[in-house]
């Protein structure tokens, strides 16, 4: 915060101290000393300034101490129990900002590690992935935590490309490691499987392999389950979408004439496969050219006012389509979405949010939509 022109200026304050401190005692009478404030100095160096800069100020206190009281008349003198108390005031100070100095790198390397997990689960997509343009934001619950259980990917292959979304039941390290074996087997399984149920299947497969690893394991979280939406984009149709919606929030169609959301299908979790009748069904639907698939997690369908009232995602959308039908742009719309939620819910996310919003890049091109800012993906 303390910079000027891109250098650091957080030696002004305490230096600015030091001198109001000298120039006061100077000028107050003998039986008013107030030099003894300037231990003041290296505390305050010590919060905002380096070791060797607040060791500095220690000295320069120090120093300065010596130089003012010795100006004065002996009977004025402050002596030697306030120029002990700046001694060690100086030597703590440069103590504290030792810790306080490797807390702070100790953060650092910690959100290092926070970054590269959440690369690694939520990988960076390139610019039109899959002949899709798309854009997502993703907001966890806890910011510091920067990482969380929502999901989403994209992987292209001979079969066309799919699109994974979801959301794991659950928090913390069990949540975002159960996310990151979804998507690796969502990885291998979009780019070799030709059918989408064969892709459900092995998601299936793969939960219920992980819960009972962890069950072996002995952890608390065996019976952890995923929602989630799967699409499908075919390789030889250009008009439809296939999509398997895992007890998930259907997908939105947005386009410029309106807000409607997919008729697709309900099915079960991944992982509870084994509570119903059979595997998902795969619903394959018309989707227009002009119109932009948008996926949410209950962090946005679930935000709540201070009145206690749900967020309504799709009269927000409508209204802001009518009035600027641009909005359909998969950037601006997932702007849109966060917007509006953190709007409603006054910043106050009560679960991890995410919206990933996706549309064949001919199909938008040909609509006049704007391509590259749609490919961004504002985390």
């Amino acid at each position: 915060m303390l910079r000027l022109r891109g250098r650091s200026v957080t030696w002004v304050p305490p230096l600015l101290l030091l001198v109001a401190i000298t120039v006061a005692d100077y000028n107050t009478t003998g039986e008013f000393r107030i030099i003894s404030w300037i231990v003041l100095v290296p505390g305050i160096a010590c919060a905002i300034c380096g070791v060797w800069g607040t060791a500095l100020f220690a000295v320069l206190s120090l120093v300065a101490y010596t130089l003012v009281d010795s100006a004065w008349p002996h009977q004025f003198q402050a002596g030697l129990p306030d120029f002990i108390l700046v001694s060690a005031g100086g030597v703590l100070a440069t103590l504290a900002c030792v810790v306080r100095v490797r807390g702070e790198r100790r953060a650092l390397h910690m959100r290092d590690v926070t970054d590269t997990v959440r690369r690694t689960v939520l990988r960076p997509l390139p610019p039109d992935w899959g002949g899709l343009e798309h854009a997502g934001v993703y907001l966890t619950a806890d910011a510091q935590a920067r990482v969380g259980g929502d999901f989403y990917d994209i992987q292209p292959g001979p079969h066309g490309t799919r699109v994974f979304v979801g959301d794991v039941q659950g928090k913390g390290l069990g949540a975002v490691e159960t996310a990151a074996v979804l998507l690796g087997a969502f990885r291998e399984a979009g780019y070799h499987e030709a059918e989408l149920t064969a892709v459900a299947d092995r998601l299936e497969a793969r939960m219920l392999r992980h819960r009972e690893y962890t069950t072996a394991l002995g952890r608390g979280d065996g019976d952890r389950f995923a929602t989630a939406v799967l699409l499908g984009f075919p390789a030889d149709r250009t008009d439809v979408v296939d999509a398997v919606v895992f007890g998930h929030e259907p997908p939105l169609a947005v386009g410029p004439g309106g807000v409607r959301s997919l008729p697709t299908g309900g099915g079960l979790p991944i992982g509870c496969r084994d509570l119903g009748p059979g595997a998902p069904p795969v619903c394959r639907v018309p989707v227009a050219a002009d119109e932009t698939l948008l996926l949410v997690t209950d962090g946005v369908t679930e935000a709540r006012n201070g009145a206690g009232d749900f967020y309504r995602l799709a009269d927000d959308l409508t209204r802001a389509v009518t009035a600027d039908p641009r909005v359909v742009a998969p950037g601006r719309l997932v702007a849109v979405v966060q917007d509006g939620t953190l709007r409603h819910s006054r910043g106050h996310l009560a679960d991890d949010t995410t919206a990933f919003a996706v549309r064949r890049i001919h199909a938008s091109r040909a609509a006049g939509g704007e391509g590259p800012e749609g490919g961004r993906s504002p985390h």
